[in-house]
């Protein structure tokens, strides 16, 4: 019986799942044991109950991993403490390649396990027939084994994890309906159910499919919605054991556990089946399932038939259709909600809830009690997703595409397809008669290379050099060599003003801002760890003004991390205006002349220099122009009111001609800012990594007596030395394609892993970034990176590759200040 209902708590949580539980837990186990956990039914009924229960430790992110590496480990343990079962088992995991592709995969997967320190072993199929004997291997090519994966009873799960918070004073009110959301001056304040109110300092709204619901109540987006999820539970069938371990055949869409002796069998089907509305979701809704769908559940059970023959032969004891909730990237929602303070969430987790409960549990509990997680956990950040992202018309339509993402071949820079387009460029248009391929960021659709006329616009997937490398590389040389036009309008922008702006940002950024107006800096945005918030350059519009530019996928993060660093009296505003201006880059040997002459501003070194920002006319128009640049090139990004960017992108397009101006998209981008040992934000610089491991000291004031946020520990980092570098490599051979993710080898010893790359269409050859550590834990110096012999793990093949602590492309930056 659950006990009578406080009307008071330090926390209120929603949502008496596996994630809820497992924030009560480790809220309680940091010491916050004022804690009430409301769940509207009973503890784990609504879409806990039915998960398959598969932990796979291996993910796409070193912090993704980790967050399951911890999951497991709190599994085995959780028994011993509260008395109850968890059901957690090792019994290992064997993924199974019917295709050249997918082995290429597995063979990438292993060397990203290694770079993980995690237990994983490339093996044929006659191994995988060992280790899993009903298993039909004729027409597989290999697979891989993780002995570390396991399974868990979810319900048991979620009993234990709620009877821990218990023991150390959580309160769990089951069969109490959240109806409403108190709030105060922009803070959460408390709840209102169907038996009473609650005062709370702090809300956590984890509940599962019913989250987008409930943040609505609190004019919070949480963009996420149900699909039909499917499995089967079968009778025993002859050579399965309770240590079979979990098969996965991604090829075919479909998974496989031990229940009792028979098996689970599920998967993730390519065209997925998406349930109502989050906002017509019935109630009550405990322990139900939805109707039977063998006609679309026939896709996986014909797989399934094919890879384990006993099936055909075997009874099906019960059919499982529940609903789950997926979100529109296929990553999980975690973090502080930005339109409401103290009001967390943790939910979409797009069937990896069992497996990521434990970590994202703990990782929620520490942004509660400390303010942030102790790790990077930026691809899961609630602040990725605008208040766009939460219709639900649109979330219908891309989720059905999400949920069969799971067994989809990770192609290198893939892109999703429904949906879209959503956001445009006011040039959209111009693009696209320009045969441009888009891609999506931010919901943005930005130019990602331009498809020849006569060619069909549009990606070819592959692990090596994909159909559109010739394009990008015509693009790539446009920019070395004569001129290039960007549209980079999806760049984030915020308008930071008032007396105390230069303050704020001065206590935010690594750089010193306080330069005179029409100087633009490059800074970096640190946290209290010393690890990356933001990359951004900062542009002084005025005394008491400033553009804030950052990436398109950061801004909303980086805007509620502004707001979050401005104090209660402090005079100083902060506004989104990405959507006011087209940003334009022309960049190249022949921009000034270009651009000259459209101008009568003075645009020469002399009067123009690099990190300048002043208003030009440009023909019939004033825009901003920003003398900067992302691809080590002379260049000015363009900052253009929206009701003039037509009419500016037409006299570039035209203007250009006469100098042989190559409109351009993103892949080049990259590849030429891989050339110059550019940084980004997301891949090379995370919340784990400082300006010292990434090499990018010089844009820190450390040498001035001007605090800043982060500085402390990077200073004491600074003082023990650097435990891993980000350095550049260039690949001997021509041939081979990095893209990012492979292990970097130094004397035959795995010692970093590649965080960005491309094909360097000026080097002939792939270029990337990597953080290079030391076995021993001892600094990594100047001396110990340029001793040793490198190779890169590219599908399972060793390549050579020379390491450089400069820019491999033009490292005196003689060409940036022409």
């Amino acid at each position: 019986m659950s006990p009578a209902m406080p009307d008071r708590a330090r926390v209120v949580i929603i949502g008496g799942g596996v994630i809820g539980t497992s924030v009560a837990y480790h809220l309680t186990e940091l010491g916050w044991t004022d804690v009430v956990l409301l769940e509207q039914g009973q503890l784990s009924s609504g879409t806990t109950w039915h998960a398959a229960g598969l932990v796979g430790q291996l993910r796409a992110s070193q912090s993704g991993t980790r967050l399951v590496q911890y999951s497991t480990q709190l599994y085995e343990r959780l028994e011993a403490e509260t008395g109850l079962a968890t059901g957690y088992k090792r019994c290992g995991g064997v993924t199974v390649a019917r295709t050249e592709d997918r082995m290429t995969q597995l063979r990438r997967t292993a060397a990203t396990a290694e770079a993980y320190d995690l237990d994983c072993e490339l093996i044929g199929p006659a191994r995988a027939k060992e280790l899993y004997p009903v298993l039909e291997t004729e027409d597989l090519l290999g697979a891989i084994w993780l002995p570390g994966d396991g399974t868990a009873n979810p319900t048991d799960l979620t009993a234990s994890l709620a009877k821990g918070a218990r023991m150390r004073g959580a309160q769990v009110v089951e069969r109490t309906r959240v109806t409403g959301i108190s709030t105060r001056g922009g803070t959460v304040t408390g709840v209102t159910t169907d038996k009473g109110d609650i005062e709370a300092e702090f809300v956590v709204n984890c509940a599962g499919q019913w989250a987008k619901a409930v943040g609505e109540l609190a004019g919070v987006t949480v963009p996420l919605h149900s699909a039909e999820h499917f499995y089967v539970v079968t009778d025993r069938i002859d050579g399965v054991h309770p240590a079979l371990p979990i098969l996965r055949d991604p090829d075919g869409y479909t998974y496989f556990k031990e229940e009792v002796g028979g098996l689970v069998v599920g998967g993730f089907e390519p065209e997925a089946k998406p349930w109502v509305a989050p906002d017509e979701l019935p109630y009550p809704f405990e322990f139900q399932l939805l109707e039977e769908d063998w006609d679309h559940f026939s896709v996986l059970m014909e797989s399934a038939l094919l890879r384990i023959p006993a099936l055909s032969e075997t009874g099906i004891k019960k059919f499982y259709n529940g609903p789950e909730s997926f979100t529109p990237d296929n990553q999980f929602i975690l973090g502080e909600a930005p339109e409401l303070r103290n009001f967390y969430v943790g939910a979409g987790f797009n069937s990896v809830g069992i497996a990521s409960a434990g970590g994202a549990g703990r990782a929620l509990a520490e942004w509660i009690t400390e303010g942030s997680p102790t790790c990077d956990v930026a691809g899961v950040d609630i602040r990725r997703f605008g208040r766009f992202n939460g219709n639900n018309q649109w979330l219908r339509a891309r989720v059905g595409e999400i949920l069969g993402l799971h067994y989809e071949v990770p192609w290198p820079n893939r892109e999703v397809g429904t949906a879209r387009p959503f956001r445009r460029s006011p040039v959209h248009h111009l693009l696209e008669n320009a045969g441009a391929v888009f891609g999506s960021k931010m919901g943005w659709e930005r130019a990602n290379v331009f498809a020849p006329a006569g060619t069909e616009p549009a990606l070819e997937y592959s692990w090596g050099k994909q159909n559109w490398q010739p394009w990008a590389d015509a693009e790539h040389r446009a920019a070395r060599e004569r001129v290039a036009l960007f549209d980079q309008t999806s760049f984030g922008k915020l308008l930071i003003k008032g007396r105390d702006a230069e303050a704020l940002l001065q206590w935010l950024c690594t750089a010193d801002v306080a330069v005179p107006p029409g100087n633009t800096v490059y800074t970096g945005v640190l946290n209290d760890r010393g690890g990356y918030e933001a990359d951004v350059t900062v542009t002084r519009l005025a005394h008491d003004e400033f553009l804030w530019v950052t990436s398109s996928g950061a801004v909303l993060r980086d805007l509620d991390h502004v707001r979050k660093q401005t104090g209660e009296d402090a005079h100083v505003t902060a506004v989104d205006v990405t959507s006011a201006y087209a940003v334009f880059g022309v960049m190249g040997p022949h921009a000034r002349d270009l651009l000259q002459g459209l101008s009568r501003s003075d645009l020469s070194h002399e009067a123009f220099p690099f990190a300048t920002s002043r208003e030009i006319d440009l023909g019939h128009y004033t825009v901003r122009a920003t003398r900067i640049t992302y691809v080590g090139e002379l260049g000015w990004e363009l900052y253009v009111p929206v009701e003039f960017a037509v009419g500016v992108y037409e006299l570039l397009t035209s203007a250009g001609e006469q100098f042989g101006l190559a409109e351009a998209g993103y892949y080049a981008i990259n590849s030429l800012r891989l050339e110059k040992g550019y940084r980004a934000i997301g891949s090379d610089l995370t919340a784990d990594h400082n300006p010292l491991e990434a090499g990018l000291l010089f844009a820190c004031k450390l040498k001035k007596d001007i605090p800043f946020r982060g500085r402390e520990a990077l200073e004491k980092a600074r003082a023990a030395g650097a435990r891993r570098k980000l350095v550049s490599f260039v690949l001997d051979d021509a041939e081979p394609m990095m893209w990012g993710g492979e292990l970097v080898m130094r004397d035959g010893v795995a010692v970093g892993q590649v965080t960005s790359a491309a094909w360097g269409a000026t080097l002939g050859a792939c270029v990337g970034l990597a953080y290079i550590w030391r076995r021993d834990g001892e600094p990594v110096t100047r001396d110990h990176l340029t001793s040793g012999t490198y190779e890169i793990d590219i599908g399972g093949r060793l390549h050579g590759a020379a390491l450089h602590l400069r820019a491999p492309f033009d490292p005196g930056f003689s060409r940036v200040k022409q």
